[in-house]
Protein backbone atom coordinates (compact mmCIF):
# COMPACT_ATOMS: atom_id res chain seq x y z
CA UNK A 1 0.00 0.00 0.00
CA UNK A 2 1.27 3.47 -0.90
CA UNK A 3 0.36 6.14 1.65
CA UNK A 4 0.78 9.88 1.16
CA UNK A 5 1.60 11.91 4.26
CA UNK A 6 1.00 15.67 4.16
CA UNK A 7 2.60 17.61 7.00
CA UNK A 8 2.12 21.16 8.25
CA UNK A 9 5.83 21.94 8.35
CA UNK A 10 5.10 25.16 10.21
CA UNK A 11 4.41 23.12 13.36
CA UNK A 12 7.30 21.33 15.06
CA UNK A 13 4.84 18.96 16.73
CA UNK A 14 3.42 18.00 13.32
CA UNK A 15 6.89 17.27 11.92
CA UNK A 16 7.68 15.05 14.91
CA UNK A 17 4.32 13.24 14.80
CA UNK A 18 4.58 12.63 11.05
CA UNK A 19 8.00 11.07 11.60
CA UNK A 20 6.52 8.57 14.05
CA UNK A 21 3.64 7.79 11.68
CA UNK A 22 6.06 7.28 8.80
CA UNK A 23 8.11 4.83 10.86
CA UNK A 24 4.94 2.95 11.83
CA UNK A 25 3.94 2.50 8.19
CA UNK A 26 7.41 1.58 6.96
CA UNK A 27 7.86 -1.01 9.69
CA UNK A 28 4.60 -2.64 8.65
CA UNK A 29 5.38 -2.94 4.96
CA UNK A 30 3.73 0.19 3.55
CA UNK A 31 5.32 2.63 1.12
CA UNK A 32 5.31 6.30 2.18
CA UNK A 33 5.43 9.31 -0.14
CA UNK A 34 5.53 13.01 0.75
CA UNK A 35 5.71 16.37 -1.06
CA UNK A 36 9.30 17.31 -1.87
CA UNK A 37 9.18 20.31 0.49
CA UNK A 38 9.22 17.81 3.38
CA UNK A 39 12.53 16.24 2.32
CA UNK A 40 14.75 18.47 4.52
CA UNK A 41 12.89 17.22 7.61
CA UNK A 42 13.11 13.50 6.85
CA UNK A 43 16.57 12.73 5.50
CA UNK A 44 18.11 9.24 5.51
CA UNK A 45 14.70 7.54 5.33
CA UNK A 46 12.94 5.33 2.81
CA UNK A 47 10.33 7.98 2.07
CA UNK A 48 9.60 8.78 -1.57
CA UNK A 49 9.35 12.48 -2.37
CA UNK A 50 7.29 13.86 -5.26
CA UNK A 51 7.20 17.30 -6.84
CA UNK A 52 3.69 18.47 -5.99
CA UNK A 53 0.32 17.58 -4.46
CA UNK A 54 -1.17 16.63 -7.83
CA UNK A 55 1.42 13.89 -8.34
CA UNK A 56 1.19 12.90 -4.68
CA UNK A 57 -2.53 12.15 -4.83
CA UNK A 58 -2.31 10.60 -8.25
CA UNK A 59 0.19 8.01 -6.95
CA UNK A 60 -1.12 7.21 -3.46
CA UNK A 61 -3.76 4.71 -2.34
CA UNK A 62 -4.85 6.94 0.56
CA UNK A 63 -3.56 9.98 2.42
CA UNK A 64 -2.84 11.04 5.99
CA UNK A 65 -2.63 14.71 6.95
CA UNK A 66 -0.73 15.82 10.05
CA UNK A 67 -1.65 19.30 11.20
CA UNK A 68 -4.92 21.13 11.80
CA UNK A 69 -8.15 21.57 9.88
CA UNK A 70 -6.37 23.92 7.48
CA UNK A 71 -4.06 21.11 6.39
CA UNK A 72 -7.06 18.84 5.83
CA UNK A 73 -8.96 21.47 3.83
CA UNK A 74 -6.02 22.23 1.57
CA UNK A 75 -5.35 18.53 0.92
CA UNK A 76 -9.03 17.65 0.50
CA UNK A 77 -9.29 19.51 -2.79
CA UNK A 78 -6.55 17.36 -4.30
CA UNK A 79 -7.91 14.18 -2.73
CA UNK A 80 -11.39 14.75 -4.20
CA UNK A 81 -9.92 15.40 -7.65
CA UNK A 82 -8.33 11.92 -7.65
CA UNK A 83 -11.11 10.22 -5.63
CA UNK A 84 -8.71 9.26 -2.83
CA UNK A 85 -9.71 8.75 0.80
CA UNK A 86 -7.87 10.62 3.53
CA UNK A 87 -7.65 10.85 7.31
CA UNK A 88 -6.44 13.69 9.53
CA UNK A 89 -4.21 13.60 12.60
CA UNK A 90 -4.96 16.63 14.77
CA UNK A 91 -1.92 18.66 15.70
CA UNK A 92 -3.95 21.87 15.59
CA UNK A 93 -6.30 23.41 18.13
CA UNK A 94 -9.78 21.98 17.58
CA UNK A 95 -9.46 19.66 14.62
CA UNK A 96 -13.17 19.29 13.80
CA UNK A 97 -12.36 17.29 10.66
CA UNK A 98 -9.46 15.30 12.12
CA UNK A 99 -10.05 11.74 13.24
CA UNK A 100 -6.93 10.87 15.25
CA UNK A 101 -5.14 12.61 18.12
CA UNK A 102 -1.31 12.42 18.21
CA UNK A 103 -1.26 10.15 21.28
CA UNK A 104 -3.28 7.58 19.33
CA UNK A 105 -1.23 7.63 16.13
CA UNK A 106 -0.57 3.86 16.33
CA UNK A 107 -4.28 3.33 15.54
CA UNK A 108 -3.35 4.29 11.98
CA UNK A 109 -1.98 0.77 11.52
CA UNK A 110 -5.62 -0.22 11.00
CA UNK A 111 -5.40 1.47 7.59
CA UNK A 112 -3.05 -1.28 6.44
CA UNK A 113 -5.52 -3.96 7.53
CA UNK A 114 -8.51 -2.28 5.86
CA UNK A 115 -10.10 -1.88 9.29
CA UNK A 116 -11.83 1.45 8.69
CA UNK A 117 -14.90 3.11 7.19
CA UNK A 118 -15.18 5.92 4.67
CA UNK A 119 -17.62 8.80 5.00
CA UNK A 120 -18.52 10.84 1.92
CA UNK A 121 -18.62 14.58 2.60
CA UNK A 122 -20.31 16.98 0.22
CA UNK A 123 -18.25 19.74 -1.43
CA UNK A 124 -19.33 22.98 -3.07
CA UNK A 125 -18.62 23.99 -6.64
CA UNK A 126 -18.20 27.79 -6.75
CA UNK A 127 -17.86 29.84 -9.92
CA UNK A 128 -17.45 33.53 -10.67
CA UNK A 129 -18.63 34.81 -14.05
CA UNK A 130 -17.04 38.14 -14.96
CA UNK A 131 -18.36 40.90 -17.20
CA UNK A 132 -16.08 39.82 -20.06
CA UNK A 133 -17.58 36.31 -19.99
CA UNK A 134 -14.60 34.62 -18.36
CA UNK A 135 -15.32 32.17 -15.53
CA UNK A 136 -13.23 31.17 -12.52
CA UNK A 137 -14.04 27.85 -10.82
CA UNK A 138 -13.27 26.76 -7.26
CA UNK A 139 -14.04 23.92 -4.85
CA UNK A 140 -15.00 24.64 -1.23
CA UNK A 141 -14.72 22.10 1.57
CA UNK A 142 -16.17 24.29 4.34
CA UNK A 143 -17.57 27.45 2.81
CA UNK A 144 -17.52 30.29 0.33
CA UNK A 145 -17.83 33.72 1.92
CA UNK A 146 -19.06 36.74 -0.04
CA UNK A 147 -18.38 39.73 2.18
CA UNK A 148 -17.38 43.36 2.37
CA UNK A 149 -13.69 44.11 2.15
CA UNK A 150 -11.59 45.27 5.05
CA UNK A 151 -12.75 48.59 6.52
CA UNK A 152 -15.53 48.71 3.93
CA UNK A 153 -19.13 49.59 4.70
CA UNK A 154 -22.12 47.25 4.77
CA UNK A 155 -23.05 45.88 1.32
CA UNK A 156 -26.21 44.71 -0.45
CA UNK A 157 -26.20 41.10 -1.66
CA UNK A 158 -28.95 39.73 -3.93
CA UNK A 159 -29.61 35.98 -3.86
CA UNK A 160 -31.36 33.89 -6.50
CA UNK A 161 -32.41 30.24 -6.38
CA UNK A 162 -32.43 28.41 -9.71
CA UNK A 163 -32.42 31.79 -11.50
CA UNK A 164 -35.39 33.14 -9.48
CA UNK A 165 -34.68 36.07 -7.11
CA UNK A 166 -35.51 35.18 -3.51
CA UNK A 167 -34.00 37.81 -1.20
CA UNK A 168 -31.55 40.66 -0.70
CA UNK A 169 -29.39 41.01 2.38
CA UNK A 170 -27.93 44.25 3.66
CA UNK A 171 -25.12 42.79 5.71
CA UNK A 172 -21.39 42.35 6.19
CA UNK A 173 -21.71 39.34 3.91
CA UNK A 174 -23.17 35.88 3.38
CA UNK A 175 -21.80 32.37 3.89
CA UNK A 176 -22.47 29.42 1.61
CA UNK A 177 -21.51 26.34 3.63
CA UNK A 178 -21.38 22.58 3.31
CA UNK A 179 -22.65 20.46 6.21
CA UNK A 180 -18.99 19.96 7.14
CA UNK A 181 -18.59 23.75 7.19
CA UNK A 182 -21.60 24.25 9.44
CA UNK A 183 -19.26 23.88 12.45
CA UNK A 184 -16.77 26.42 11.04
CA UNK A 185 -17.42 30.12 10.29
CA UNK A 186 -21.16 29.51 9.92
CA UNK A 187 -21.40 28.34 13.54
CA UNK A 188 -19.79 31.58 14.75
CA UNK A 189 -22.22 33.53 12.55
CA UNK A 190 -25.20 31.91 14.30
CA UNK A 191 -25.93 29.14 11.81
CA UNK A 192 -27.25 25.67 12.73
CA UNK A 193 -25.16 22.56 13.22
CA UNK A 194 -25.73 20.07 10.40
CA UNK A 195 -24.65 16.43 10.47
CA UNK A 196 -21.67 16.20 8.07
CA UNK A 197 -23.11 13.21 6.22
CA UNK A 198 -26.12 15.21 4.99
CA UNK A 199 -26.39 16.71 1.51
CA UNK A 200 -27.54 20.33 1.55
CA UNK A 201 -26.32 23.92 1.18
CA UNK A 202 -26.43 26.28 4.15
CA UNK A 203 -26.84 30.02 3.55
CA UNK A 204 -26.04 32.24 6.54
CA UNK A 205 -26.05 36.07 6.57
CA UNK A 206 -23.14 37.70 8.40
CA UNK A 207 -24.21 40.52 10.74
CA UNK A 208 -27.37 41.36 8.73
CA UNK A 209 -28.95 44.78 9.19
CA UNK A 210 -32.28 43.15 10.05
CA UNK A 211 -34.20 41.75 12.98
CA UNK A 212 -35.48 38.68 11.14
CA UNK A 213 -32.69 37.40 8.86
CA UNK A 214 -31.89 33.76 9.60
CA UNK A 215 -29.91 30.92 8.09
CA UNK A 216 -31.62 28.98 5.29
CA UNK A 217 -30.95 25.35 4.30
CA UNK A 218 -31.36 24.45 0.62
CA UNK A 219 -31.60 21.05 -1.01
CA UNK A 220 -28.40 19.69 -2.49
CA UNK A 221 -29.55 20.17 -6.08
CA UNK A 222 -30.13 23.91 -5.56
CA UNK A 223 -28.19 26.42 -7.65
CA UNK A 224 -27.65 29.65 -5.74
CA UNK A 225 -26.42 32.79 -7.49
CA UNK A 226 -25.51 36.12 -5.95
CA UNK A 227 -24.43 39.61 -6.93
CA UNK A 228 -23.45 42.69 -4.96
CA UNK A 229 -24.39 46.36 -5.03
CA UNK A 230 -21.57 48.60 -3.85
CA UNK A 231 -21.28 52.29 -3.09
CA UNK A 232 -18.18 54.23 -4.11
CA UNK A 233 -16.31 53.60 -0.86
CA UNK A 234 -16.98 49.84 -0.58
CA UNK A 235 -15.59 46.66 -2.08
CA UNK A 236 -16.44 42.96 -1.84
CA UNK A 237 -14.36 39.81 -1.58
CA UNK A 238 -15.22 36.15 -2.25
CA UNK A 239 -13.18 33.87 0.01
CA UNK A 240 -12.98 30.11 -0.60
CA UNK A 241 -12.29 28.26 2.68
CA UNK A 242 -10.30 31.29 3.83
CA UNK A 243 -7.51 30.28 1.40
CA UNK A 244 -8.36 31.95 -1.90
CA UNK A 245 -9.66 35.54 -2.14
CA UNK A 246 -11.23 37.04 -5.26
CA UNK A 247 -12.37 40.64 -5.58
CA UNK A 248 -16.02 40.82 -6.67
CA UNK A 249 -17.51 43.73 -8.63
CA UNK A 250 -21.21 44.56 -9.22
CA UNK A 251 -20.84 43.04 -12.71
CA UNK A 252 -19.79 39.63 -11.38
CA UNK A 253 -22.13 36.70 -10.76
CA UNK A 254 -21.20 34.18 -8.06
CA UNK A 255 -22.77 30.72 -8.42
CA UNK A 256 -22.77 28.00 -5.78
CA UNK A 257 -23.91 24.40 -6.21
CA UNK A 258 -23.11 20.92 -4.99
CA UNK A 259 -19.89 19.61 -6.47
CA UNK A 260 -20.02 16.41 -8.51
CA UNK A 261 -17.11 15.15 -6.39
CA UNK A 262 -17.13 14.13 -2.73
CA UNK A 263 -14.49 14.27 -0.06
CA UNK A 264 -13.85 10.77 1.26
CA UNK A 265 -12.88 10.95 4.94
CA UNK A 266 -11.67 7.83 6.70
CA UNK A 267 -13.11 7.02 10.12
CA UNK A 268 -11.58 4.60 12.60
CA UNK A 269 -13.91 5.09 15.54
CA UNK A 270 -17.65 4.68 15.89
CA UNK A 271 -18.26 8.06 17.52
CA UNK A 272 -21.45 10.09 17.76
CA UNK A 273 -20.97 13.33 15.82
CA UNK A 274 -22.90 15.48 18.28
CA UNK A 275 -21.07 14.06 21.29
CA UNK A 276 -17.77 14.80 19.55
CA UNK A 277 -18.98 18.30 18.73
CA UNK A 278 -19.74 19.00 22.39
CA UNK A 279 -16.27 17.80 23.37
CA UNK A 280 -14.62 20.06 20.80
CA UNK A 281 -16.64 23.09 21.84
CA UNK A 282 -15.69 22.49 25.46
CA UNK A 283 -12.06 22.58 24.34
CA UNK A 284 -12.71 25.88 22.58
CA UNK A 285 -14.20 27.32 25.76
CA UNK A 286 -11.19 26.17 27.73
Amino acid sequence: MKIAIIVNTGKAAAIDCAGKITQLFLENGAEVIMPSKCEPYYKNTNIGFVSDHFKLFELCDLAVTVGGDGTIIHSAKHASRYNKAMIGVNVGRLGFAAEVEPDNYTDLKRLLDGDYSVQNRMLLSVSVKHKDGSVEDFVAVNDATLARGQMSRIIDISISLDNSPITTYRADGVLFSTPTGSTAYALSAGGPVISPGMKCILLTPICPHSLISRSVIFESDAILTSSVRLSDDTNAILSIDGEKNIEITPDDIVSVRKSDKDLKLITLYNRNFYQLLNEKLKERKA
